[in-house]
């Protein structure tokens, strides 16, 4: 099979993670995965917002790691000076931030010590999830556009949608995760076609980031009140397009919208993409410290692309030693690094894009990106969750490229019976966890968002989950936790 795209494709700049218009919140498609078919993003199984603000959710949410989790917040409770790190509110005499050399401090230990599954989860999913297998996590995005009046912050009232999602989880003892995807989708870059300028100027525009602060201080104050872990992930795309953009691979060369907000919190922040970064871990240490807050590392980022560029294993480790380079002229210490294979099935790049059979990956792919991750975490040593996996496969019959049942092979790659050698590759690189989702509207479901009353994927992944865990989930080496 060849595995060379065509021309048009491979000239392009860069390779997005996800479109406009395709990317829909996960809670307002038409079949959430796993979720009770909502008309509105409420989530009818969750705790009351009353209910998580008062604490009556149960103290056992993790099982046989609670006791390590209970640890890990008490080291960072004392690194960052507070003694009630489950408040809700701060203060009105706390301390405003102010700039630091490096945003974020140390970093905060990862809260499993095995390598976790987790799925994309719609509101009112949680319990399907954890009755199909012991899973780790289950994420939804937040999108929408800060200033737009349709985002995340709209979806319950005041915010409130991020409380119900993590009370739910909680319920279920899953850590959730939130892909934070804002920028985007904000005015005035919403109506620009081409994603880094949109970008890049809605990360300028004074008016637009202040929106986009006060509502990334919201989903901490929500965050805050959480029994056990939350993980957010930060802006997906972005930061390839900041390093694409940069000079010499030097966030700070970016312009952005920082201290120039007004904010007092981010007085003294460079109004610079890197200015940017350490305002997003400030927030968090000022707002809710026991959040792990993930840093996208970009595979196309450097100007070249993983998988479709074909490089050389030489050209790889420049291209890691270049990713390096860009993470470390952000100083903000992040606390796991987020990865991607791909942002949809190969089978929807074949039949909607026109890719044909180069949209596939081959083994050639996943070992140069097992090397670019190794040579990235040598230097840059925190546990890495790669994400958004398509859950395409070419064993189910009902998988059979139309939509909802787009084929692909990397859920065979990482969870079939013969992937025992890519997950301990995976794990030898810093691999911590695995998060599979479709990343456009009509991607291949491990449930049936297609709506034709069977699993989209002809229940592969739930079987193959189920037998990772019955197996026992593979140990991450202590260096690694």
């Amino acid at each position: 099979m060849s595995h060379q795209l065509g021309a048009n494709r491979l000239s392009e700049p860069s390779r997005r993670s996800l479109s406009a218009a395709d990317r829909v919140p996960p809670q307002r498609r038409a079949a959430p995965s796993r979720a009770l078919r909502l008309s509105a993003p409420i989530c009818p199984r969750a705790a009351s917002d009353g209910q998580v603000a008062e604490g009556r959710l149960s103290n056992r949410l993790w099982g046989a790691d609670t006791e390590f989790v209970e640890s890990v917040w008490r080291r960072r409770a004392r690194m960052v000076g507070l003694s009630a790190v489950a408040c809700f509110l701060i203060g009105a005499g706390a301390a405003e931030g102010s700039g630091r050399a490096t945003a974020g401090g140390a970093s905060i230990p990862w809260p499993y010590r095995h390598l976790e599954l987790g799925l994309t989860s719609a509101p009112g999913g949680a319990a399907g999830l954890a009755a199909v297998a012991p899973f780790g996590f289950r994420y939804q995005y937040l999108a929408g556009g800060v200033n737009t009046g349709q985002d995340w912050t709209h979806w319950n009232p005041n915010g409130s949608f991020v409380s119900l999602y993590i009370a739910e989880s909680e319920a279920q003892r899953i850590i959730p995760v939130f892909s934070y995807y804002e920028i985007r989708q904000s005015q005035p870059g919403a109506g620009i076609a081409d994603e880094a300028t949109a970008d890049l100027d809605n990360l300028a525009n004074v008016a637009t980031m202040r929106s986009y602060y006060l509502t990334l201080e919201l989903f901490y104050r929500r965050a805050a009140v959480a029994k056990g872990p939350v993980v957010l992930q930060m802006e997906p795309d972005l930061f390839g397009y900041i390093e694409q953009h940069s000079g010499h691979g030097d966030a700070s060369t970016v312009p952005a919208a920082v201290a120039s907000t007004g904010i007092g919190a981010l007085r003294g922040l460079p109004n610079t993409a890197a200015g940017f970064a350490q305002a997003v871990l400030v927030l968090r240490d000022r707002l809710a410290p026991r959040v792990i807050v993930g840093y996208p590392i970009s595979i196309w980022g450097t100007g070249k692309d993983i998988h479709l560029s074909h490089p050389s294993s030489s050209e790889v480790d420049r291209m890691a030693t270049a990713a390096v380079a860009f993470y470390r002229s952000l100083h903000a210490s992040f606390d796991v690094t987020f990865t991607e294979l791909t942002d949809r099935d190969a089978g929807y790049a074949e039949v909607v894009n026109g890719d044909g059979p180069g949209a596939w990956w081959a083994p050639v792919d996943f070992n140069h990106d097992m090397r670019f991750l190794r040579d990235y975490h040598a230097r840059i040593p925190l546990p890495i969750v790669m994400w958004q996996i398509p859950l395409g496969n070419t064993v189910s019959p009902i998988v059979d490229n139309t939509p909802y049942h787009y084929k692909d092979n990397k859920v065979q790659w990482l969870l079939g019976s013969a992937s025992g050698p890519h997950l301990r590759a995976f794990v030898n690189v810093g691999g911590a966890a695995l998060l599979f989702g479709g990343g456009q509207a009509q991607d291949t479901d491990a449930g049936d968002a297609s709506g034709d009353g069977h699993a989209d994927d002809g229940g592969y992944f739930d079987a193959r989950a189920r037998a990772y865990y019955a197996a026992g989930a593979l140990a991450l080496p202590a260096a690694k936790r």
